[in-house]
């Protein structure tokens, strides 16, 4: 009986230090299981990432879109008298630089000062366009690791607590929590990571669009500053 009784909590032993693997080995579904409820706020950050840098890299991509002729033809236009004309083209351009064009184009007539607070203006509302949302992405790149860190702290109060639950210390008891410590951990510093890249890539193509609005308001101002108008 005794032989029993100590055979049985051999086995039982054997049984818990045995380490928590998956049979498929360490899959990316199993390592969110083993995570814990704390996975689930990175991954809804993870997406949410995800998709403001899809939709602000497409709508980026396309406010940035190059017609090499577009101000020739304005400055054309604009020396002709054409004014109809140019604001026209401007509409059909529908980038962030026509459209800034066709807040001074509305203001001919009128004194230089007016003409470059209505560029200043429209080119700020433009600016604002483009960053939209992208608050959101820099917020990410920073709270992500600090549900990561919430993960850790959840993941040492279940190893304390399977300890004292057990009265044993074995890595079958502790493998548990160190899953969720390790795995929250660095889940929560990917994700901010990717938000972190995707924030600062974003903003330096808006800084790129910045720079060539800024350009051609001043070629605007110089054309309405020429002698012949």
């Amino acid at each position: 009986m005794i032989l029993l009784q100590a055979a049985t909590a051999a086995a039982d032993t054997a049984k818990a230090a045995q380490p928590l693997v998956s049979k498929d080995g360490l899959t990316l579904w199993y390592l969110i299981e083993q995570g814990g409820w704390i996975m689930v706020p990175i991954v809804i950050l993870l997406l949410g990432a995800i998709y403001i840098f899809v939709e602000r890299f497409i709508t980026i991509q396309r406010a940035s879109r190059v017609d090499v002729n577009f101000m020739n033809e304005i400055q054309e236009l604009v020396q002709e008298g054409k004014i109809d004309a140019a604001r026209a083209r401007c509409k059909a351009a529908d980038t962030p630089v026509a459209r800034m064009l066709d807040k001074g184009l509305r203001k001919i007539g009128k004194p230089i000062d007016d003409i470059e607070k209505a560029l200043e203006s429209a080119g700020k509302m433009e600016v604002y366009k483009l960053e939209r949302n992208l608050s959101i992405l820099g917020t990410i790149s920073g709270i992500a690791p600090m549900f990561g860190f919430v993960g850790t702290i959840a993941g040492v109060i279940r190893i304390f607590y399977e300890i004292a639950q057990a009265n044993d210390i074995s890595i079958g008891i502790v493998s548990k929590g160190l899953y969720e410590k390790m795995i929250t951990s660095a889940a929560g510093l990917v994700v901010g990571i990717i938000a972190h890249i995707g924030y600062h890539y974003l903003l330096l193509k808006i800084d790129k669009e910045i720079y060539k609005m800024e350009s051609n308001a001043i070629g605007f101002i110089d054309l309405l500053q020429e002698p012949t108008l």
